[in-house]
């Protein structure tokens, strides 16, 4: 009897650093050599396979693979027919959406994309900017670009569209940002086909869940604290995320052992909220993955 198998595209690039992290996060324990393309896991019935994000898509949708982890813009281009799984929501620096956005050069006399009418924009995303244009009503000539997109204006191009995180490399080559034109989410997606097998639609939800445990636990802090007795109902109020915390008897006392959830970005104006409070020996932990 031959033995089941789940096939996984996993992007090769930018996003592939970041996935794997999640993948040996979250226990699939992801076997990478330097020059091999097939990944194998921990769990012997997954086998993944590096691939262009951007080809992860078409392939889903084809059925050539079962699932697959990609950028929403990619889906979007090639506008795959797939089962979106799970929001991942991460990039390449961290859990934050990439953005699509028109630049053009700083000392341009573009000011918006009503000044872009019968000019020539040059993008990899030549679908998502057609469809741009054709929503702003603006009649242009997008052109493919096979990389290095920030250079092309102002010689090859009038402006660009071109993915970013944090702007640098838009800014480095002396470019503007005069619109975003779409926010891009990382996906894992399944083929229609796939989905459609109980075995199959279990172990891609397994993994959805696993992996979206493990992004949450990357944006997630655990904090412990002491908290007086006589303002638990008061320090409740101000607690975030978890609707209800652990709460312990200890030995010191009118005091009790308090653990809560809270968001990276929370935990500073927290921590003093809670000092002033009367609350003691407060230690903070990170969360590995929280599965609701």
């Amino acid at each position: 009897m031959e033995k089941k198998k789940l096939i996984v595209g996993i992007p090769k690039g930018s996003l592939q650093e970041h996935t794997m992290k999640i993948f040996r996060a979250a226990g699939f324990s992801p076997q990478v050599s330097d020059r091999g393309y097939i990944v194998p896991t921990a769990d012997s019935a997954i086998q993944c396979i590096l691939l262009r994000a951007q080809e992860i898509p078409r392939y889903v949708s084809e059925g050539r693979l079962d699932a697959g982890i990609t950028g929403e813009d990619w889906i979007k281009e090639t506008k795959a027919n797939v089962q979106e799984v799970a929001d991942l929501r991460y990039s390449k620096h961290g859990i934050v959406k990439m953005k699509w956005v028109l630049a053009v050069p700083e000392d341009s006399p573009i000011a918006s994309v009503r000044d872009l009418e019968g000019k020539t924009i040059a993008t990899e995303a030549v679908g998502i900017a057609n469809d741009y244009f054709k929503r702003k009503n603006i009649k242009a000539e997008v052109e493919f670009s096979w990389g290095a997109t920030e250079i092309k204006p102002p010689l090859f191009a009038d402006a660009i569209i071109d993915v970013t995180e944090t702007g640098e490399s838009l800014r480095a080559n002396h470019l503007k940002i005069i619109d975003v034109v779409f926010e891009s989410s990382t996906k894992l997606i399944a083929s229609r086909e796939a989905w459609r097998n109980p075995w199959k639609q279990e172990k891609i939800k397994d993994i959805g869940m696993m992996l979206e445990g493990v992004v949450t636990g990357e944006e997630t802090v655990n904090l412990i604290m002491h908290v007086p007795k006589r303002r638990l109902s008061r320090i409740f109020k101000i607690l975030p995320l978890l609707k209800y915390p652990t709460v312990r008897k200890i030995t010191k006392p009118n005091f009790l052992d308090v653990s809560i959830s809270c968001k990276k970005t929370e935990v500073r104006k927290l921590v003093f909220r809670l000092k002033v409070l009367g609350c003691t020996d407060l230690v903070e932990f990170p969360a590995n993955a929280i599965v609701p």
